[in-house]
């Protein structure tokens, strides 16, 4: 009852590139933001390019331990491992990897039985940050001795975020084979704040209808004394801003250290220029 009604169901253990390992609280309110824009980046994706056949393969989404622990009576780990326990019904069936291997905690050996595991299925849906996915595929040619393509020829869709893409792209499509199809999206421990809505528009478009209020301040400003912010109305195409948040997570006023730039604002579309601390 101090940051939010009630208590929070989890917290979310961040990777602390700002200041260290922080918890951030997950409520009952706030859990559902986190798996909505997941579903509707593909779903948008499947209106776009008429591609229903990805949901007739295998997907697999490279994540942390569904393994929780608990911090005073509240269920802890990372939010990949926390949203594992929240995967709707439809996805389950063709969803992969299995319980068991999502639970091995040493990374190595998890990517090993997580190639064993798909190696011969119809792979179509592929997710992750990048430098996991790159693991993941390297070992999959190692093993198979081939292109990801030729080894999953139905492979039509790769799910990325967390880290700036571009360093990898051309390793990727070596990697690959051939370009496919790309879904940017932006979660974060705090809230999902973004995903890509469209593969012929620039940038991602922001969750505003998701437990986010959103206000904004000029990175030019931002080590000013008493810094203006700003909130959806007033922002403008091209300008650096650093992101606040308040959340029905309880989070208010909140900074993520990200900075953004609208690319549209009719809808609000944005992509990450940096980090304010940079």
């Amino acid at each position: 009852n101090v940051l939010w009604p009630g208590k929070p169901i989890y917290l979310c253990k961040t990777s602390g590139t700002t200041s260290g390992i922080k918890y951030i609280p997950i409520t009952k309110e706030s859990i559902s933001c986190h798996l909505k824009p997941a579903r509707d980046a593909i779903l948008n994706y499947i209106q776009e390019t008429k591609n229903t056949s990805l949901v007739n393969g295998k997907m697999i989404f490279l994540q942390g331990s569904p393994e929780l622990s608990k911090t005073s009576g509240v269920l802890t780990g990372r939010l990949s491992g926390i949203v594992a326990h929240h995967i709707p019904f439809y996805l389950k069936t063709n969803r992969l990897p299995s319980y068991n291997t999502n639970c091995i905690e040493d990374w190595e050996k998890k990517v090993d039985a997580i190639v064993d595991e798909t190696i011969s299925e119809n792979m179509t849906l592929i997710s992750g940050i990048p430098p996991w996915v790159q693991m993941y595929f390297e070992k999959l040619i190692k093993k198979s001795n081939k292109k990801i393509k030729d080894l999953f020829p139905n492979f039509q869709l790769f799910i990325y975020g967390g880290v700036n893409y571009r360093p990898y792209a051309k390793t990727f499509s070596r990697l690959i084979g051939e370009d496919i199809d790309e879904i940017e999206v932006y979660p974060a421990s705090e809230g999902f704040i973004a995903y890509q809505d469209s593969q012929k528009e620039d940038g991602m478009l922001l969750c505003v209808n998701n437990g986010i209020f959103f206000e904004f301040i000029k990175t030019a400003d931002f080590s000013s004394p008493n810094p203006s912010r700003i909130n959806l109305s007033d922002v403008k195409l091209g300008v650096d801003y650093v992101i606040l948040l308040s959340t029905n997570a309880g989070l208010w006023g909140y900074n993520i250290g990200d900075t953004i730039r609208f690319t549209s604002i009719n809808p609000y579309r944005v992509i990450v220029s940096g980090r304010i601390k940079h």
